[in-house]
């Protein structure tokens, strides 16, 4: 089951670089994720400073 990024998410960047599929990308007015390409490692989860990265 992919994460998903809530509207609390800043746009910092930091769930980016630290997505090894690189299933995250900036999307109109917070990053995505897409859920094809995450393999739910959680590795975006504990880099998000706002805990906007949630499992869905």
């Amino acid at each position: 089951m992919a994460h998903i990024i809530t509207d609390e998410c800043i746009s910092c960047g930091s769930c980016a670089d630290s997505c090894p599929t690189g299933a995250i990308s900036q999307g109109d007015t917070k990053y995505e994720i897409d859920a094809n390409a995450c393999v739910d490692c959680g590795a975006c989860e504990g880099d998000c400073p706002t805990g906007a990265i949630q499992a869905e």
